[in-house]
């Protein structure tokens, strides 16, 4: 389902665990990277096709995250003609994708990438939210920058942990304490594999360019 520009409706998830770490998806039998997203179905809104991506591509239902916000238009990027099926070309332009933060509320052993029998990743981790855009294949980098920067103003405010002097509080006592809504989250992620999942080579490898451009 094209429309008359020759874009193909889409949306884009990124998904947020309490520490403001994102979703990160290797494409199956690849080395490659990306944010969970998929095409609108004729007759769905995007945050229909949305809820029914996020259960096909990650397992999850829509009690299991909570939507902070989303993009308040359509985002869109080109297709280079080598992407094109040879038929499509002079037709298919590329994407225009409405794009979603959700934050995850369930466990992460909930999420599941066999949830469907044609799975998009074979292993996940949780990433800083800023993904470095030169692992994000080219023709899509501009989209990523945009809805990341239009996104992060909505991000949650963590869960952060003060360790206070012994000679303050008896023993180790902690208490929780806010963090400013758009300080950005800088230190590294703790690679997180579901069960059965494997990591194979790292992530400064371009995201696939297979499957759906």
């Amino acid at each position: 389902m094209l429309d008359r520009e020759g874009f193909r409706p889409n949306v884009g998830i990124v998904l947020l665990n309490q520490k403001n770490q994102v979703f990160w998806g290797k494409r199956i039998r690849t080395h490659s990277w990306q944010f969970p997203q998929g095409g609108i179905d004729r007759g769905e809104s995007p945050e229909q096709a949305m809820f029914r991506e996020l259960h096909e591509e990650v397992g999850l239902q829509p009690e299991h995250v909570r939507i902070v916000a989303r993009t308040r238009d359509w985002l869109r990027y080109e297709v280079p003609d080598r992407f094109i099926r040879r038929d499509a070309r002079g037709h298919y332009r590329g994407q225009k994708q409405i794009w979603y933060l959700l934050q995850l509320v369930a466990h992460d052993w909930q999420l599941n990438l066999r949830a469907t029998n044609h799975p998009e990743f074979d292993a996940w981790r949780w990433n800083d939210y800023w993904v470095p855009l030169d692992v994000v294949v080219e023709f899509k980098r501009g989209v990523y920058e945009l809805a990341l920067t239009e996104l992060s103003r909505f991000l949650p405010r963590p869960e952060q942990r003060n360790r206070y002097l012994r000679g303050g509080l008896r023993g180790h006592e902690r208490v929780s304490a806010p963090m400013a809504v758009d300080a950005p989250v800088s230190q590294p992620a703790a690679l997180d594999l579901p069960p059965g999942g494997s990591l194979v080579g790292g992530l400064r490898t371009p995201l696939a360019s297979r499957g759906e451009p």
